[in-house]
């Protein structure tokens, strides 16, 4: 996959990318929202430095590591990705409450006609925003969205250093675990 210049990574602001899914997934991985370099390069998780498809090797939920370019072979493998909200932007602090409660409301209505059995939220501050559960842990959720279980994951940013590859591996195993 080709680096995007500066001019593309501006250029992205804003943009969307397709979401990966199907009906009756095991699990829908759901982003915050994409990062410039995804936008720019049209594939999820895309930048250097983000751990999800370490991660979801790491814990066993991919039979090898995946790169970006393969997210649309996710599908086969039972597994969707989205975002709570669908546009780029730097960094997620951009999005504001609003955006993410409407975001919320989107996902519902995704997860209603698709019927993933998990819906798997990567970073646990947009999950208590969007969902307005503002005590809302990592792990299994109580509240289901629809006929989805819930559960929370960190954020496999590279800009989120609280959790390094190993601790997200591990939270990614518990998930594996859980879905059988």
């Amino acid at each position: 996959m080709k680096r995007p210049t500066r001019d593309e990574l501006a250029a992205a602001h804003g943009r969307r990318i397709p979401d990966r899914i199907a009906q009756d997934l095991k699990v829908l991985f759901c982003g915050i929202n994409p990062s410039l370099y995804s936008a720019a390069v049209g594939h999820h998780f895309a930048r250097p430095g983000n751990r999800f498809w370490p991660a979801l090797h790491a814990s066993g939920i991919t039979p090898r590591r995946f790169s970006p370019e393969e997210d649309v072979d996710m599908v086969q493998l039972g597994y969707g990705l989205t975002n709570v909200v669908s546009r780029a932007t730097a960094t997620a602090d951009e999005l504001d409450a609003d955006e993410l409660r409407a975001g919320g409301k989107t996902l519902a209505r995704k997860v209603a006609r698709y019927r993933p059995r998990v819906l798997a939220v990567l970073g646990v501050g947009a999950y208590r925003t969007a969902f307005g559960f503002p005590r809302a842990a990592l792990g299994l959720q109580d509240q289901p969205l629809g006929n989805a279980v819930v559960w929370v994951l960190p954020n496999p940013s590279g800009l989120n250093a609280h959790y390094q590859l190993g601790e997200l591996a591990k939270r990614f195993a518990e998930l594996r675990h859980a879905v059988g």
